[in-house]
Parts: structure tokens; C-alpha cells; sequence
């Protein structure tokens, strides 16, 4: 099957489409599922499709990956890079999405069961929620399921083998947007305006101080400014400045904590200095946090698949964000990382130079066999 993967990875990395407009994607995996004899449903979320293998009455299993690329400009040189400008699988989705139909295809020839098989091919995952607005059009009331894995290839940990997590995988993502409103005037006379490029100065380093003093040191938590925007030439202090940027953490009181100080220190400063601040702060993405059960049965399985020396139990979580914690939010389940080898400048995700390693779609395709083996035998429900 390793060239027929590698076939269909290559043609989806060649034709990368950005969240919710994946049409030629969808496309390809209908009709490949289509050709597997599977059930397939499209729509769901506008570009989601849903492959279903029944075998008899037993447990109800969901397999999901991701099939959205990113605003990136391909610079890998492959014979088969990006043909569409700025847009580019800087993530490895076209690997997960291979490994999630070579799965299917081994299934639809050798069914597992007794019991159901939802193969899931979510839209969106970079930035956009596909996975929320999957649950929210009824995705686990058309497809009822008992438990939900998913995995991503992961730079640095070594090629094919995987790390399991008991807890905590990815952080949640918050972001957020501060208005400083202070009072512009020209440069060579500051005491007649109320600077708010000062103000935003003093509070990233406010800001700064509640990660390091106002959240427990055993408690991981980020606050990173990204984007400063103010003035518009060189000898005028501002009206207002803007600060934007994210907001990572593992647990709903640590975000609370944080929107909560964040709010009343930028607010309080400004207040100080006679300006005004107003934070605008958004919840993107919830934590992945995997259920306890389905650990131990993505520990099996991983086990299984690669042996127990190339089993990781012990990685620490990633404060980066994955929205499959959508749907591990309404159905228990497990989010693994297989390693994709060395984190160099060729296997740093998003980077324009990322390459997936053709070389794991093997193990994966092997490890949701494994999981969806383990369940139906355990009778998972």
C-alpha cells in the first residue's frame, strides 16, 4: 500500500486549500472512500466528509484527521510543492489525511468487528474551529460514536514512533486584542499628549508579572504579544496604540485568572495616566485534554504498532493549540503525536521549508487500525 499513500499524499500536497474551502480536497476523499465501498456523507461544516463502515452491532469508533494547508509560500523545491501560490501543507494534514483513508482502505477489505467505524475528515483546523463547527452541525448526533482518536505528526520526536499522553496534549488558545486611547501630539512636545506606546510598554511588562507572579509556578501558562500597531509618521505621538496576541494555558480557572488580570492591569494603568484601555479577549480553542480509557487503549495500540521502546509516555504537552479538543469536549477519547524525526529547518511545522516524512504513513495508517482493533475487541462503549 506504501505507494499508493505516498501517491495520494503527494497529490493532495500538491493542490494545499485554506480552511472551509477545501473543495478539491473533499472531493478526493469522497471518491476515494467511494471507491473503498464505504458510506461516505459530505457537508458537514461546508467541506468535512464522513466515511462510515459498518460490521454488525458492536461499538461505534471515530477516527479523525485534519485536511485544511496554511497561507504559507512553499520554498522546499519538491517535484511535487504547492501549485497554488501562497498556500502550502506546512503542517503535515495531507499526511494525516493519507494515513486516515489508507486506514479506511485496509478496513473496508478486512472489516473490524463487530462494530462501526466513523472516519472523520474535518475541515478547518488552523485558526478556524472546523472541528467546533462539526459538533455544532450535529456531527455526533448523525454519527453517534463511543470514543474519537486522532494524531499529528510531530518534528523532534524520532520518525515513526509515538508519544501518548495521560492528561493534558495541547493548550488552550485565547487571543486577544488591547485599544490604548491616550491623546496625540507632536513628538518634540510629549507633555502636551498622553502617550500610549509608554502605556502599552508598561503593560506587556504588567502582563508579564502575572505568568510570573500571580500564576502558580507549577501551572504553565503564556501570554505573548505579536503584533504592536501605532502612529503613523515619525515626529507625531499617537492617539492609540494596539496590541495583539495569544494567550496560552491548560485549565478554565488559569484562563479565567488571566483574562481577568489582564483586563483590570491594562484598564488600571491607563487609568493612572489619564488614558483608557479596553481588551477585547476571545476563547478560541479549549485545552485537548484525553479521557483516562482511551489512554490506556492509545497506549495499547501504540505499543502494539511500534513496540514499547518507541512508546513516549513521558513528553511533556505542547502549549500550541489543536481544535480536535472540540470534540474530545463532547466525546472521550485520545490525541497522539508520531514522530516525524528531526526538528531541523526542513521538519519545523508551518515553516516554508516543512516536509512530512513519507516514510511514518505506514505506522499511521497502522496505529488507527490498531485503536479501532482494541476498542472493538475491548467493546469499547
Amino acid at each position: 500500500m506504501t505507494p499508493l499513500l505516498e501517491q495520494w499524499r503527494h497529490d493532495l500536497h500538491t493542490h494545499p486549500e485554506l480552511a472551509f474551502q477545501e473543495h478539491r480536497t473533499a472531493a478526493f476523499i469522497a471518491r476515494e472512500l467511494r471507491e473503498m465501498g464505504l458510506e461516505v456523507h459530505e457537508g458537514l461544516a461546508g467541506t468535512g466528509v464522513v466515511g462510515v463502515l459498518r460490521n454488525g452491532d458492536g461499538p461505534s469508533i471515530g477516527l479523525r484527521a485534519d485536511i485544511d494547508a496554511l497561507p504559507v509560500q512553499e520554498a522546499t523545491g519538491l517535484p511535487y510543492a504547492s501549485q497554488t501560490p501562497g498556500r502550502m501543507h506546512a503542517c503535515g494534514h495531507d499526511g494525516h489525511t493519507t494515513m486516515l483513508l489508507g486506514a479506511a482502505r485496509h478496513m473496508a477489505a478486512h472489516p473490524p468487528g463487530p462494530g462501526t467505524v466513523v472516519f472523520i475528515f474535518q475541515p478547518a483546523e488552523e485558526n478556524e474551529g472546523g472541528a467546533r463547527v462539526m459538533v455544532d452541525q450535529g456531527l455526533f448526533d448523525q454519527f453517534p460514536i463511543s470514543q474519537v482518536y486522532a494524531m499529528h505528526n510531530w518534528p523532534g520526536l524520532p520518525a515513526g514512533e509515538i508519544a501518548v499522553h495521560a492528561g493534558p496534549v495541547m493548550a488552550a488558545l485565547d487571543t486577544f486584542e488591547l485599544r490604548i486611547t491616550g491623546k496625540g501630539s507632536h513628538a518634540a512636545m510629549p507633555h502636551e499628549g498622553i502617550d500610549p506606546i509608554t502605556l502599552a510598554a508598561q503593560i506587556q511588562m504588567a502582563w508579564q508579572t502575572i505568568i510570573s507572579r500571580a500564576v502558580s509556578p507549577t501551572e504553565p501558562a503564556v501570554i505573548s504579544i505579536t503584533q504592536v500597531i501605532a502612529g503613523d509618521t515619525l515626529n507625531v505621538i499617537p492617539e492609540q496604540a494596539v496590541l495583539r496576541g495569544t494567550v496560552r494555558c491548560f485549565s478554565s480557572a488559569t484562563q479565567d485568572l488571566l483574562q481577568s488580570e489582564m483586563t483590570r492591569r491594562a484598564e488600571m494603568i491607563a487609568d493612572a495616566f489619564h488614558a483608557r484601555a479596553k481588551l477585547t479577549y476571545e476563547r478560541r480553542y479549549p485545552a485537548t485534554l484525553n479521557d483516562p480509557k482511551a489512554v490506556t487503549l492509545a497506549m495499547r495500540a501504540a505499543e502494539a504498532t511500534v513496540g514499547r521502546s518507541s512508546l513516549h509516555i513521558d513528553n511533556a504537552p505542547s502549549m500550541a493549540a489543536e481544535d480536535f479538543s472540540f470534540m474530545l469536549n463532547t466525546v472521550p477519547g485520545a490525541y497522539v503525536w508520531l514522530g516525524n524525526g528531526s526538528a531541523d529547518g526542513g521538519c519545523i511545522l508551518h515553516s516554508p521549508t516543512y516536509r512530512f516524512n513519507d516514510a511514518i504513513l505506514p505506522t499511521g495508517v497502522q496505529y488507527f487500525v490498531e485503536v479501532v482493533r482494541q476498542a472493538m475487541q475491548s467493546n469499547v462503549v
